[in-house]
């Protein structure tokens, strides 16, 4: 019997492509979906698209989606102590195995290793350490079609959020921004390719903008803020 693994299901092109992958690779039973949900806007974190979508995204993927819901603005304690909770309620399914989208940040990698780790599960990443350009051309040429939701504005200006990645799309992003939008620069939703049944229906609404007050490293700092556009979808 293959080890049963969760899949850390961000909604974007990282995720599907991931997936995709692993389930090419078919060493894993994916049991379930996990996304992290902000329960007061009830959409995906960081990502900012609405449930509904998400909930499609996983009836057309045909696996179980958990939603795990956090605070507005919870607290590493909090945070810890709702992902103990719905992990402990994962691993009694005899889950085994957690799957990531991630590529480069040893950071990140780190984090999630140790904190599983510490409960007896392994990591999996299915796009560890391969070239971000040659992901997102195998991304597009294996027919995924994503939408960009959210853009940082330390790298990318309004123009970039809501629209569909294509070859003009990666032609245009400035030098220091990578191609996968691997440090964060943008985020997208994937609706449609090889791994949905069916494509996700939605329209394009609003783009708004959104600050977020920057961390100060001494007192004497000026008050900075984070700059992000999101790009809001409307299911059809």
């Amino acid at each position: 019997m293959k080890p049963k693994a969760l899949f850390n299901w961000s909604s974007g092109k990282d995720s599907a492509l991931a997936l995709y992958k692993i389930l090419q690779e078919d060493q894993y039973e994916i049991s379930t979906l996990l996304t992290s949900i902000n329960e007061e806007f009830q959409r995906i974190s960081m990502h900012g698209v609405q449930v509904s979508l998400l909930e499609k995204q996983a009836e057309s993927l045909g696996i179980p989606l958990i939603k795990m819901e956090l605070p507005k603005e919870p607290s590493m304690e909090e945070y810890q102590q709702i992902m103990s909770k719905t992990m402990a309620e994962i691993q009694a399914q005899g889950v085994t195995h957690s799957v990531f989208g991630d590529i480069f940040l040893e950071d990140l990698r780190k984090y999630r290793e140790d904190q599983l780790n510490a409960i007896g599960m392994k990591a999996v990443f299915p796009l560890w350490k391969q070239d971000t350009s040659h992901l997102i051309h195998e991304f597009l040429e294996l027919g995924f079609k994503t939408i960009v939701t959210c853009v940082n504005g330390t790298y990318l200006d309004k123009s970039f959020a809501g629209r569909i990645i294509d070859q003009k799309f990666i032609d245009d992003l400035p030098e220091n921004v990578d191609p996968c939008g691997e440090n964060g620069e943008f985020h997208t939703f994937t609706f449609d390719g090889p791994v949905f049944k069916n494509p996700i229906h939605f329209e394009i609404g609003e783009t708004v903008k959104k600050t977020y007050p920057k961390p100060k490293t001494s007192p004497e700092e000026e008050d900075t803020e984070y700059v992000f556009w999101f790009c809001d979808l409307l299911l059809k």
